[in-house]
Formats: C-alpha cells, sequence, structure tokens
C-alpha cells in the first residue's frame, strides 16, 4: 500500500507540475521525491507520470491524484478531531476571507473572538473567493468568508448576513449636485471594476447591464482601496460595499455615494466549511461571531 507520505509527494507534484518546485514544498530533496514517485508507482504497479518537457500525469495519474487529495483531507480532519478531543474550542483554524471583507470586518470580529475564545487561533489568508473554494475542498484551508454565489457541493454553507453595495463618484460629479438621481440618467456612465477573478467584478457587471451603465475594461482594480482612488479622480464611478465605506480606514471623503431612485443592490457574505469537517462547531463558532459583529456595524 502507498504511504501517506507517497501520496503527499504526488499531489505536490501534480500541484506544482514540477519535480524540483514539489520537493521544495514537501522539504526534501529532488532525488528523495523522485525516488518515493517511483517507489509507489512500484507499489501500485502502474505508470503516474509520463517524464519529460512538459511534464504530464498520466489519466492513472490524475484519477489517482484526485483521490489522493480527498485521503490526505481525511487524515487532516482525523488530526483535528483528535485535537479537538483534548482541547475543546482551541487549536488553529485556517481561514480564508475575501478581501473584499477582510480588512474591514475581520479587526473588530478578531477582538470579540479572541475574548470568548482565547484558546482559539486563526491563521487568515486572502485570497480570490474561487480559488480558495478549491483550497477549502482540498483541505488547505479549514474555513471561508466570501460573498454568495458559489458552488456548495460537499460544503455546509452559511449565510451571515446581507449588506448594501453603493455606486459612488467624485464629489464634483454634475449628478451629485443633486440629492437624487435617475436610473436612466446613469446610462452610458462609466464605472470600474476589480479584475474578472472576483465575484464583486460579477457582481458590477450585473449592475451595469441593470443600468445600462458600462464597465470599464481597461482599468480593473485590485483593491477596494484603488476603485476608490480612481473613482475619487474622477476616472470613472466605483461600486462599493457598505461595510468598506464605513471602515474608519476609506472613509468617504474621497467619493460621495449616489442615490438613485427606485435603484437598490445588496451582496450576502456566508461562511463555508468541509460538509465533514472534525472542527464545525468550531466554524460555527465562528461564523456566529462575525455575523454578529457585522450586523452590529450595519445596524
Amino acid at each position: 500500500m502507498p504511504s501517506l507520505r507517497q501520496l503527499q509527494y504526488l499531489v505536490a507534484l501534480a500541484d506544482t507540475a514540477n519535480f524540483g518546485s514539489a520537493a521544495a514544498a514537501c522539504h526534501v530533496t529532488q532525488p528523495t521525491l523522485s525516488q518515493q514517485i517511483k517507489e509507489l508507482e512500484a507499489r501500485l504497479k502502474v505508470t503516474l507520470v509520463e517524464r519529460g518537457r512538459p511534464f504530464r500525469l498520466t489519466p492513472a495519474g490524475r484519477e489517482i491524484v484526485e483521490r489522493a487529495r480527498r485521503v490526505l483531507a481525511e487524515v487532516g480532519q482525523i488530526r483535528k478531531a483528535a485535537e479537538r478531543s483534548r482541547t475543546g474550542l482551541a487549536g488553529t483554524i485556517r481561514l480564508g476571507v475575501s478581501p473584499t471583507l477582510g480588512p474591514y470586518l475581520m479587526p473588530t470580529a478578531i477582538v470579540r473572538l479572541h475574548r470568548d475564545y482565547p484558546a482559539l487561533r486563526l491563521y487568515i489568508r486572502e485570497g480570490i473567493p474561487d480559488d480558495q473554494l478549491t483550497e477549502l475542498r482540498r483541505g488547505e484551508i479549514d474555513m471561508l468568508l466570501a460573498p454568495l454565489p458559489f458552488p456548495s457541493g460537499e460544503l455546509e454553507v452559511t449565510p451571515l448576513f446581507s449588506e448594501p453595495v453603493h455606486l459612488v463618484g467624485a464629489p464634483d460629479n454634475p449628478l451629485l449636485a443633486r440629492p437624487r438621481q435617475d436610473k436612466a440618467e446613469l446610462a452610458g456612465a462609466p464605472v470600474l471594476s476589480l479584475d474578472r477573478r472576483h465575484h464583486f467584478h460579477r457582481q458590477a457587471e450585473a449592475i451595469c447591464a441593470e443600468l445600462d451603465a458600462e464597465l470599464l475594461r481597461d482599468y480593473e482594480g485590485t483593491s477596494l482601496d484603488s476603485l476608490r482612488q480612481m473613482a475619487g479622480s474622477g476616472l470613472g464611478l466605483a461600486i462599493l460595499p457598505e461595510l468598506y465605506l464605513r471602515s474608519e480606514a476609506p472613509g468617504e471623503a474621497m467619493v460621495k455615494r449616489f442615490a438613485i431612485t427606485g435603484w437598490r443592490a445588496e451582496r450576502t457574505i456566508a461562511a463555508a466549511w468541509r460538509s465533514d469537517a472534525a472542527y464545525a462547531d468550531a466554524y460555527r463558532a465562528i461564523a456566529g461571531v462575525v455575523a454578529t459583529e457585522a450586523r452590529e456595524i450595519l445596524a
């Protein structure tokens, strides 16, 4: 039977597509990793890797890699279950957070979490939600906070709260001279967005379609801060969430909200974790604190 270490080497090789990079990721030498992959092939009596340039997995290799991912994730859950039984609501949890949410909500949520669960440790990693969903399924992170919708297969998904999103522009925009605007006045207006890997980009596309505005493709931002700054300079309008606009760091001096008659938009933030997670009660506790903190800010 293959060892867990050999399965780990194989998965690392599949992820990096390079023997040297896989060896570095596993903290072993390249000859050691290569030899273990050969031994794994001998044990299974099947070729897993087509060696050469470019490197490729065989069809059997691809199937075994996916099964190995599940095995390694399950072993990780076994370890967490054992730790959970020893320590209670404690230990280190790897939390993936959308960059359009984490910096503007998590600081206050962490204060409350540490007060309520002092033995709990959070390793927080921001990333693109689509990428982090893959990491969650692989067991590379334990829990995810991100906007809906996203596929929920094999995951427990808990909606936490909804927050408004607003169209904003530079304060000297002529339309903002009046207290309210009509939707028709936004037709053709240039709107900035994050790059298309973000869920927020897809929401911006839908809002632009609804308002008959033009989503700018040549000036995609890398963060909500960059959107606010570009909008404040007059390059275009931007769509920003309520929690961001209320946060202390950005404020609202640089941009002003539109008040569009008959129009409102929002997004729903959810927490997700693997359905079979050993720490599910800890994840629910974290989700509850995050939801409470957000609702208090938005109230």
